[in-house]
């Protein structure tokens, strides 16, 4: 871990670059520029203390997205190596939460961004003139954010992904299901998170009515429910046990910090898993972005 000071102008990293850490704005402030296909830089944002910086490294070292630029003098901030992540944890366990709720944030802010990109390019092809719709990308892009059976990025990334052995280490209760037991409800509010010990779990949007969609099932290693639990928002969709003697662990926002002194690998695997998404959903974005550019101008 780095703790540096920094003046207004300094580069903390180009859009390009490789990076393996991700840093955090102790005081001070940032802005964050992108370029475009055309070449043009663009001012996506700023951030100040408390937010976090390329935290998608803490996946994998792969080219930053964007450049972010020191725009106050005696800014300061923390950098922390992949590597050096569970010693930042354990000098700041506070910082466990703050993390997940920080890459959370951008997760449902981006998911409602791509939700209104793929109605616009759906708009400008024409409903129901695509091989996939709107409902069909929306639901290939859920079923990314509950569960991954076939990561689409490095080699890396897909062995981080296969599955963690969540039974060791818990931060709570672990309770058996009944085959067809309903976890939770679309619409309900989110108060926890859970991690398939043994069995299986089917997500479900319209659970129970005629226009029911299973959009994963879900094994052990794998976990689901963490938005709900991040962003204290209603469940997105619906989940159901579909194994006889499912058993799962149910991890709290409180729970977070004990599980990390009873199995920091554990906390590491579920960070991991929740900056694939972003990077993926990111990559989705892009490409439907991309492909109303071209519409339009065509």
């Amino acid at each position: 871990m780095k703790k540096k000071a920094y003046k207004k102008g300094d580069v903390i990293f180009r859009q390009g670059d490789v990076g393996s850490s991700f840093f955090r704005i102790e005081k001070g402030a940032v802005e964050v520029f992108a370029a475009g296909p055309d070449g043009e830089e663009k001012k996506l944002t700023e951030l100040g203390a408390g937010d976090f910086i390329g935290e998608m490294a803490v996946v994998e070292t792969y080219p930053r997205s964007a450049t972010v630029i020191v725009s106050e003098d005696g800014t300061k901030i923390t950098e922390v190596n992949a590597d050096d992540l569970n010693a930042y944890f354990t000098e700041e366990p506070d910082k466990i939460i703050e993390l997940f709720r920080h890459i959370g944030g951008r997760l449902r802010s981006l998911t409602d961004d791509y939700k209104a990109a793929a109605a616009e390019l759906d708009q400008l092809t024409g409903a129901g003139k695509e091989k996939e719709g709107l409902a069909g990308r929306i639901g290939k892009m859920f079923s990314g954010l509950f569960g991954h059976k076939e990561p689409a990025l490095s080699e890396e990334s897909s062995q981080v992904l296969k599955g963690y052995d969540f039974s060791s280490g818990y931060s709570g209760e672990v309770k058996k299901y009944r085959n067809g037991t309903v976890i939770f409800r679309e619409g309900e509010p989110g108060r926890c998170m859970y991690a398939i010990h043994w069995g299986r779990v089917g997500i479900y949007t319209d659970y129970g009515t005629p226009a029911q969609q299973l959009l994963a099932e879900l094994n052990p290693g794998q976990f689901f429910g963490e938005m709900g639990m991040i962003e204290n928002e209603p469940r997105s969709a619906t989940a159901v046990v579909t194994e006889p003697d499912t058993k799962l662990e149910i991890i709290t926002p409180d729970g977070l910090q004990v599980l990390f002194e009873k199995n920091p690998g554990k906390v590491d695997e579920i960070l991991r898993m929740l900056s694939y998404r972003l990077r993926k959903l990111t990559k989705d974005y892009v490409s439907t972005c991309e492909q109303i550019n071209a519409l339009k101008k065509a």
